[in-house]
């Protein structure tokens, strides 16, 4: 079967939430001068977007933490000194507490997620065995798994070549997964396709709790429950629980979202840095943190204010994975600026505005196709949709520019037509109006709409993974 790829084609927030003070502040084991409890992020870390029209009443409040921030230099509002240090057992209390109840507020959602996902796995697996496949190996395996698996084990330099002429390289695939499964497998007595699981599946969850923290913090506990279900019963939600990369993405996507709607600059920038570092369309997160930073500066600057140093120092980290990757490759190609978009050219991967694209939907409409490549065409065209309903939704602009620039990659690109939906599997902002939706809707229809669509997920999951002729 022909090896496959991960491809690259290519003003202030709802603060309307009654969310529990304690529960946003700073880890005080983060800060070089520990603020109080109540703290929240000073005006000059605040991020900078139009205010949710759908923001959670008082009794439905976040109380997600954001990740720790380094505000040490703020001073509280109303005092003209700094707070002195608290003992040891104090500042532990005081950190913790935050993060064990924004973990009991997502545990109901994570839940939901852990047992759609299980399921799926379970049908999957069974199958599995029925055909005589190891379901493992199908889960570890498979496709694009097999190239970062030998990346983990051999490191870079691997080069196959067609007799179509296609040449297949392994710079083509970014460093951060490879290399955690390296460093897992060096520590523990696992191998890389076992390695590669335990990272992904630890992803997928940390992503869900990260999918919940951003529509808890918009639109309250319901909404937010029913964004993380929907989220896992996408049809190729099988991909969370493969050694993809997707579920890496997903998990510092959407932390690094969550930081920048709660005005934590410099989280938000390192969290894009690793976005960056794990998949070619993690340079969506580095867009989102730029433009809100920019964004930020511009208003302050209008309005005479001071601007901070810390959305420019977020906005500066931001695309340093995504970037040093390419220039490394570049580096190594002969080509600093041009070598890596070269390797996705020999991948027949480029950025073509949806020329190659709309040629295969052509050929889609015109001929009988497989039933991947229909199925492909159908949520591509869903994706799409979905995105004018979040446009009219006016969702933060952190969201608004990740949500694009993800379906721009995946809509612009050409090559690899099949695998457009597992591109935009983090783009959960997309069910958003969904999710909204499903938690106004009485039980008896919410309850039939989520069986339909776990029916769906778990059958053409299992599909993929074990008959469809086509790649994932």
């Amino acid at each position: 079967m022909r090896a496959r790829r991960c491809s690259l084609s290519a003003e202030t927030f709802d603060d309307t939430t009654a969310d529990d003070p304690a529960a946003d502040s700073p880890s005080a084991d983060n800060a070089a001068t520990d603020a109080p409890a109540a703290d929240s992020p000073s005006a000059d870390n605040a991020a900078t977007d139009a205010p949710s029209t759908d923001s959670p009443s008082a009794d439905d409040a976040s109380t997600d933490t954001p990740l720790a921030d380094d505000t040490s230099a703020d001073v509280p509002a109303g005092t003209g000194h700094r707070p002195g240090p608290l003992a040891r057992g104090e500042r532990r209390a005081g950190a913790a507490a935050p993060w064990r109840a924004a973990l009991r507020r997502a545990a109901p959602a994570l839940g939901l997620f852990a047992a759609a996902r299980l399921t799926g796995l379970l049908v999957m697996a069974g199958w599995a065995r029925h055909i005589d496949r190891p379901p493992r190996r199908v889960l570890a395996r498979s496709w694009d798994s097999d190239w970062y698996l030998l990346i983990a084990e051999h490191g870079y330099g691997r080069t196959l070549t067609w007799p179509d002429g296609a040449v297949q390289s392994d710079l083509a695939f970014f460093p951060l997964y490879p290399g955690l499964v390296r460093a897992v497998t060096s520590v523990l007595p696992v191998t890389g396709g076992t390695a590669g699981l335990l990272i992904s599946w630890t992803a997928a969850a940390v992503a869900a709790w990260g999918v919940f923290a951003v529509g808890n913090r918009l639109h309250g506990r319901r909404t937010a429950t029913a964004l993380v279900l929907l989220w896992g019963l996408l049809p190729h939600s099988i991909v969370l629980t493969m050694a993809y990369t997707e579920p890496l993405l997903c998990a510092f996507a959407a932390w690094s979202l969550y930081a920048l709607i709660s005005g934590y600059w410099l989280w938000a920038g390192a969290l894009s840095l690793c976005a960056g570092a794990a998949r070619p369309n993690g340079v969506a997160v580095a867009a989102a943190v730029v433009a809100t930073a920019a964004l930020h500066g511009f208003r302050a600057l209008r309005d005479g204010e001071r601007v901070g140093w810390r959305p420019a120092a977020g906005a500066a980290l931001a695309p340093v994975g995504w970037c040093a990757y390419v220039l490394y490759v570049g580096v190594r190609e002969g080509d600093p600026l041009g070598g890596y978009f070269a390797v996705q050219r020999r991948w027949t991967s480029t950025f073509d505005f949806g020329e190659g694209s709309l040629r295969v939907v052509r050929d889609i409409v015109l001929r009988p196709a497989p039933l991947p490549l229909a199925v492909t065409l159908t949520l591509v065209a869903a994706g799409v949709v979905l995105f004018a309903l979040l446009v009219l939704d006016r969702p933060p602009l952190p969201l608004l520019v990740f949500t694009a620039v993800l379906v721009l990659i995946t809509v612009g690109g050409s090559g690899f037509f099949e695998s457009k939906p597992r591109f935009l599997l983090p783009a959960f902002p997309l069910l958003l109006p969904a999710a909204k939706a499903l938690a106004r809707a009485r039980p008896g229809p919410a309850a039939v709409v989520t069986a339909a669509l776990a029916a769906l997920s778990f059958a053409y999951g299992t599909y993929l993974l074990t008959l469809s002729p086509i790649a994932l």
